[in-house]
Formats: structure tokens, sequence, C-alpha cells
């Protein structure tokens, strides 16, 4: 190891195999070591120490959707139920190190602290905590899947940025725009968000062909604003034939998509690109387009990692593949010019990035990952990509909306956990993608159900978030609850397409400018126990609360106090400059 004085006056061990150029906050890596040598799952890029606080708050994301990290320096607890390491995902050994991929920020005295991978082009970035004879370090490190140098096109490795300072929206700033230098985003990011329904939390994968046209037919008065109808799983013969139906599609799904566009609305499908089944005609007739195992067969997703939620075994299409890649783009333009797509939910993208032999040698799975997805967006041209189940860093630049979350269920348990999980990730909201924080979920089902405070924490959720906004729900079902609430999310689409700033990682109380005149405060609370807020203004203003436009306090006033009860309760709340406060709830 060499050392490296960065201009902090902060030293770092640098390993002597590499080259490092410094640009202000950012560091470009690039490999001078012996090009013979396989790079391992741990190459460490550099190590320094760290003075912060063992209790100060940390957050740090996941290679995979499912998987995030919070708790504190000492103390790291997994934000959702699929860790990168736990017994089904096994990324890396579940007594290993924490890892932090991507990023991870540090919340100590009042300052944030972000080190961040800037880009991802061949390697995964993460970063690890070790104390060692009580002073804590920092480890950056990239997985290097065990390739050869040699069968590099070139010798760069990835790029990471240090940042710190005292406001943690601009932290997050100037991270996403170093990101952005390397990954360019797609059209989609800054447009107005998408407004829909999706099928699959009404009827998962027993979706037919008059569920699609009931709620199609829901769509107009007061629904009218319902935009886009995405066709979820359960529509395709078998995974991988995607352009295949099934049985409960005898009209075949093109005409059920021109009559959806021929109704005004906007067509859009799911699929999980780089999966298949064995009974698919795709892996049947070109099994040598998949990714392989030790022994040169067919690599099952269930040998190194969770195997799917269904139609399993799955087997791991190869994007490096030049036929597999044309076989993508046809897939995808097919379903553009032919069926009138304007919108593709792809699910499983995780898989795409599985270990394993490839077409290509020394290409690693994050490299031929996105190759597939540029073979992906080559077919979609101007039609909307949404990523779900997807590696997170592997996809920038090449989705122009993400999803940030587990899948919704409509249980008090759940709509918490995903809380967390979106809004670590709302920062990323039109600087990387579109969030996509799940579906709206209102209404209760046979099997599948909780309490009005949950379903008002979940719409709370929504509301401070923003991102694509699906409803979930059947339109032919809905409640006067669940419309009313559909409405007023809409409308929130309406004033502003941004994301709230929350005061702190405990990440509690969100901010968000609704109008030049109207601030949007939502409050949240997950802890057992009741809990005190206090919001201020900059000058008295009338308070009003943003769901039922009841008027808080009789005269204007800076400050308002407000609890909640322990369990899961929330507050919206806006303050108003304005002596009416109808503009908000138009």
């Amino acid at each position: 190891m060499s050392s490296l004085t960065l201009p902090c006056q902060r030293e770092i061990d640098l390993s002597s195999e590499l080259n490092v150029v410094l640009q202000d906050n950012e560091w470009h890596f690039s490999y001078l070591g012996c090009d013979s040598v396989p790079i391992s799952d741990r190459y460490v890029l550099f190590r320094m120490a760290l003075n912060s606080d063992p209790h100060a708050r940390v957050i740090g994301d996941g290679f995979q959707m499912l998987a995030q990290t919070a708790g504190t320096v000492s103390h790291p607890l997994d934000v959702g139920r699929c860790p990168d390491n736990d017994q089904s995902y096994r990324l890396y050994a579940s007594h290993a190190n924490k890892r932090y991929y991507n990023y991870l920020v540090i919340e100590d005295k009042d300052q944030y602290q972000l080190v961040g991978f800037t880009s991802c082009q061949r390697f995964a970035g993460y970063f690890e905590l070790v104390v060692e004879e009580e002073t804590t370090y920092l480890i950056a490190a990239i997985d290097g899947e065990q390739t050869l140098p040699s069968d590099w096109p070139n010798n760069r490795l990835e790029s990471l940025i240090v940042l710190q300072h005292s406001s943690l929206a601009e932290i997050y700033q100037q991270y996403a725009q170093a990101i952005q230098r390397h990954h360019r985003s797609r059209d989609g990011v800054t447009q107005l968000a998408p407004i829909g329904w999706c099928s699959w939390y009404a009827y998962y994968a027993e979706v037919n062909e008059q569920h699609i046209r009931a709620n199609l037919s829901a769509m107009q008065g007061e629904l009218a604003e319902v935009e886009w109808v995405l066709l979820d799983d359960g529509y395709q013969a078998f995974m991988g034939d995607w352009l295949t139906p099934s049985e409960k599609f005898s009209g075949g799904v093109k005409a059920l998509l021109q009559s959806i566009k021929a109704a005004g609305k906007k067509p859009a499908i799911w699929l999980a690109p780089f999966i298949a089944q064995p009974e698919s005609a795709l892996f049947q007739q070109h099994p040598d387009w998949f990714v392989k195992n030790h022994q040169g067969q067919p690599l099952k997703a269930e040998d190194v990692t969770y195997g799917g939620w269904r139609c399993t075994p799955w087997y791991v299409l190869d994007g490096s593949h030049p036929q597999a890649q044309a076989y993508l783009t046809h897939v995808i333009k097919t379903m553009r010019e032919e069926w009138g797509v304007e919108l593709f939910k792809l699910d499983a993208n995780y898989w795409g990035t599985l270990k394993g032999f490839r077409y290509q040698s020394g290409v690693t799975g994050v490299e031929a990952y996105r190759m597939g997805m540029q073979a992906i967006a080559q077919g979609a041209g101007e039609a909307w990509l949404l990523g779900c189940n997807a590696p997170m860093w592997p996809s920038l630049g090449l989705v122009d909306a993400m999803r940030v979350s587990d899948d919704v269920e409509r249980r008090r348990q759940r709509f918490a956990q995903i809380a967390k999980e979106i809004f670590y990730r709302s920062w990323q909201h039109r600087q990387l993608w579109q969030i996509d924080p799940d579906c709206a979920t209102l209404v209760s089902l046979a099997d599948q159900a909780t309490d009005l405070a949950s379903y008002e924490f979940h719409r709370n959720v929504l509301l401070a978030c923003g991102g694509v906004l699906l409803s979930g729900d059947p339109l032919t079902e809905l409640t006067s609850f669940a419309k009313s609430s559909l409405q007023q999310l809409i409308a929130r689409q309406h004033q502003t397409q941004e994301t709230s700033t929350p005061t702190s990682l405990a990440l509690n109380h969100w901010r968000l400018a609704l109008t030049p005149n109207h601030e949007l405060h939502c409050l949240f609370n997950d802890q057992a126990t009741s809990q005190h807020y206090t919001l201020t203004a900059t000058q008295p203003v009338d308070w009003y609360d943003y769901w039922s436009g009841e008027k808080l306090v009789q005269q204007p006033a800076q400050v308002l106090d407000v609890s909640l009860a322990g369990g899961l309760t929330s507050r919206a709340i806006v303050a108003s400059t304005e002596r009416t406060h109808s503009s908000y709830r138009e």
C-alpha cells in the first residue's frame, strides 16, 4: 500500500497497483498491476481512518433493489427483507463485513459525509467500516468478479467521490451531478411522471383479459386522469416467451393493448427480459444464449442466489451474447411498433448480473447486464423503461424510472418497511431516474387487509415522495376513501414533480414546496411511543390538514406543535401564506 494526502489533509492508504487521478473531490482509478492475476470480489482500492462517532447514523445502498443498510456506524441494521448477504441472495458471505454498495452517508455532529461511486460501467463498488485498535477505517473496494485484466478492453476501473456538507439535500445534489458526468440520464427522467393503473396488486398472476377491460372502463369520469394501463405478469405463456400470450388472453395481447390505445389511454407492459423458465421456447431453442455454470451447462439462478418467485428454475440470458442482444431488441421493438407499448416495466433485472461463464470472456455480470439493457433501449426508442428488482448502480443511465422499494402489501409491517426504503432513495428522483415507490394500494382484498391508519400512512408516504403514481387496486371496487386519496395524489403531481426533503436521516419530517405559497409537511411515526414535532415558517401562516382541508389554528402562526401517537401514524399539513387555501387542493 502507498499513501496519498487529500486536499483536506486527510491521508489514505492506497493500493500500489493503482493509478489515481484526483479532480476536485472525485477520484478516477486505473489498474497498473499484473494482467494475468484475476481481480477478486474484494479488490481494495483504499482505506481511510474515520473520526465519526460510533453512534452516528448511517445509510448505505445495496447492490440490488431489496437491500439497504441503516443504523449507526457501530451497529448497522438491514432496512428490507432481503440483504445482499442473506441466505437467499448470497452476494457475499453472511459473516463478512457489512458491505455498503454504491454509497455511504454518515450523519455526525450536524455534518454529512458521503463517499460514493460515481460510475458503474464494469465493476460494482462498495464500502466497509472496519474497527482496528479502536480506530474505525473506511475501506473502498470493487468486485472484480475474478476477471483477468488481460481480457479487459482497457485498464479503467471505477470513479468515486468524497463529499462533506451541513445540508443533506446539497450533498445528494452534488453527488448526483458527479454521477451524471459518467452516466447521462434518459429523457424520461425530467418528464412528467406516469399516472396510471397496474394489474399486479389487484389480480397478481391470475390476471385475464376481462380484468383489464373492466378497469379500463372505470378510467373515466372522476378517474379520467388515470392515463396509463400496465399489464403486469400473467399474460405470457411462459417466462421468456414474451410475445406468446397465455390461454387467459385468447384474444391476443396485441389486440388488447390496441384497444387500450383506442380508448385514449397509454399501454404499458411487464416483462422479465433476463430470465427464462425451462419450458419456454426461448430456452428450449437457444440454450447457448444463456449464462453457463462451471460444468458448461446453463446456470440455474437458485444455484448462486434467490431462485425466483414463480415458474422456476430461472435461467439467465447472457447480455454479452450478440444473438441474445438481437432477441431483446426484437421483442421490445415488436411490442413498441406493433403492439403500441409506450412503457416497459422490466422486472427481475438483477438476475442479468449473475456471475457465471459468458459468451464474451472478461466481461463481468455488470457489463453484460448493461449490454443487454442497451439492446433493450435500442428497441424501445422513446418509450419509457422502468427498472424493477434491478441492480441499482449497474442501471445508471439505462432506465427512465426505477422501483426503489420492496413490493407493497396491504399490511401494516410492509407499509412501514417500504416507507424507509423509499425515503432513503428519494433523493435520486429526477436526478438519476424517476423513483417508483410502487403502487397505491388503499382497498383491502379478501386475503390482504389492514387498518385505516396504515392506509393513511401509505398515502402520506406517496404524497411525500412523488414519482411514478400507479394505483394497484381494482378500480371497479374503490372505496370513497381510496378514490378521493388517489385524486388528491394526482393533484399533488400536477402541482409539483419534485420529491420532499427530509430534515435529517431520522426521516420522520419531510418538507415540500407545493406552490410558491404552500409548503407541505409530512410527518411519520413508526415507533411504539408518541412523538412530538414542531413545524416552523418564516412568517405567520395558516395551517391546514392536506387531506380534509381543515384549518388547524384560528389565527396565522409561525409555529405549529403536532403530536403523533405511537404505532404507525402520520400527518400531512400545509402551511399557506394565502388567504384562501383552495389552490393546493385543486
